[in-house]
This record gives C-alpha cells, sequence and structure tokens, in this order.
C-alpha cells in the first residue's frame, strides 16, 4: 500500500482527472474488493482508504476484487481523512440528505447521474468519499465535506450495502473515465447496414408486395409501416443482407401449378 505522501505528489499538478475514491473506516475487507472491482469495471484507479481493515492477499478483500486485485488494491493508498479533505474536491456519498435547506449539513445533494455532469466543470482533483457499512459518514465529516451525492432510492428501505453503493455510482459516472470505444460494447455506427443497403431492402419488399398482388391501395401504408419497424432494429450489415436473401427468393419463387 503506498504512502500518504505519493498521494500528494499524484494529486499536484493534475485538474479534471477521472475522482479518487475513498473508502472511510471499512469494517468489511470484501466491500473493500467489491469497490476496488467496480472501480476496474468503469475505469477508475485511484483507490484511497482511511483506518482500512487488514488487506490480506489471501483474503476476502482480494477473493472480490477480481481483476483489480492486480493493481488498484495493491496500490491503494491508506491516508486520512484530513488529508483527502485538505487535497480534494470532495464529494460525499449518503443515503440520507434530510427533506429540504433546514439541514445545512446535508443538503442539498445530487445524484450521481447529476454529478457527472457537474464534475467536468470541477478544475482540480476530485474524491468521491463513502463512509462506514452500518453508520456511512458521520455529521462531522459531512460538515467538511465540499458536497453531496445520494442514490435515489424506496424511502422506506434507502440504505444501500457499501459495495452496491459504491458500485451503482462509478457505474453513473462512467462517462468520466470510458470513451465508447473503451467499452466492450460494438460501435453500433460501424455495424448498422448502410442506407443503400436498407433502400435495397425496401425495394425488395416492394417488390414482393407486386408479386404477392397486396391490394395497391394499401401498398404505401404497408411501406411506411416496414420502414418504422426496420428504422427501430438498427439492421445490422447481415441482417440486411440475410433478409435481401430471404425477400428475393421469395418474390422470384416459382409460380405454384
Amino acid at each position: 500500500m503506498n504512502t500518504e505522501s505519493s498521494e500528494t505528489d499524484r494529486s499536484r499538478g493534475r485538474s479534471r482527472t477521472p475522482p479518487a475514491v475513498a473508502v472511510v473506516d471499512a469494517q468489511s475487507p470484501g466491500n473493500v474488493g467489491t469497490i476496488a472491482r467496480a472501480m476496474k469495471n468503469f475505469g477508475f484507479e485511484d483507490l484511497l482508504l482511511v483506518d482500512p481493515p487488514e488487506l490480506d492477499p489471501d483474503g476476502e478483500a482480494y477473493g472480490y476484487a477480481g481483476h483489480a486485485r492486480e493493481d488498484i488494491l495493491p496500490n491503494a493508498t491508506e491516508t486520512t481523512f484530513d488529508h483527502i479533505v485538505e487535497s480534494y474536491h470532495t464529494i460525499g456519498c449518503t443515503a440520507v440528505t434530510n427533506e429540504d435547506d433546514r439541514s445545512h449539513v446535508r443538503f442539498p445533494f445530487s445524484t450521481p447521474a447529476e454529478l457527472a455532469d457537474r464534475l467536468r466543470t470541477v478544475d482540480g482533483p476530485t474524491a468521491l468519499v463513502f463512509g462506514r457499512e452500518r453508520v456511512g459518514l458521520t455529521n462531522e465529516e459531512l460538515a467538511r465535506i465540499d458536497e453531496i451525492c445520494s442514490i435515489p432510492a424506496h424511502a422506506e428501505y434507502p440504505v444501500l450495502n457499501l459495495g452496491q453503493a459504491a458500485t451503482i455510482t462509478l457505474y453513473e459516472l462512467q462517462s468520466l473515465t470510458l470513451a465508447d470505444e473503451e467499452t466492450q460494447h460494438p460501435d453500433l455506427e460501424r455495424v448498422r447496414a448502410p442506407k443503400p443497403t436498407v433502400d435495397r431492402v425496401y425495394d425488395q419488399w416492394a417488390d414482393l408486395l407486386e408479386e404477392l398482388n397486396h391490394p395497391e391501395e394499401k401498398r404505401d401504408k404497408t411501406m411506411r409501416m416496414l420502414r418504422r419497424v426496420y428504422g427501430r432494429a438498427d439492421l445490422t450489415m447481415g441482417e440486411a443482407n440475410a433478409l435481401l436473401g430471404l425477400l428475393r427468393r421469395a418474390t422470384e419463387r416459382p409460380e405454384k401449378q
């Protein structure tokens, strides 16, 4: 685990970098491992730990961390809460926000989705701060934090497991860390069939309707319906070519004897 001085070196001279993730006084090594894994999933790198449990390389934290056991977890920085609030723009993650502006400790707040847009304008290092499993962050800690983030949940039971809360928050903030080409999802623009190919599908349908003696007065309406269906489907090149083959065979089928 790194020292506080190395963390300070990293913090200086960088701006608008992905937020660090700070975990305060976690009791369960498994939750620390789960958070490290979520960081790896969504492109976050800097893990800050305040009074962490023992993180045995053969124990629960590393078992829950997945591939984050190779870099994020062993490179985590053990630090203090004082150092975090002095060195970062801090966002405290809490379930309880109070209801209105009569409380100046936990209000106002952002949801994780709203936070993604807000953090793009923060010039300087930022840190998402998660609290303890049982009581979260104390009022005294929240009073020293710059802003609050809260996940919308059912009013009767809004408290999430620490690892779950961090995973949801980091997922919502992935736009700060991952470009579209860095995810496992295909480039939809690249795989979508080009317009001339899709137009050939429509032309082939028109030919088939004529071959089937579909009522002429209904053909325009039928073609509009087909365009709506295929427009929602975002046909790939392979799908468009398969449809062309089927429609061509249907259009050119031999006359029944």
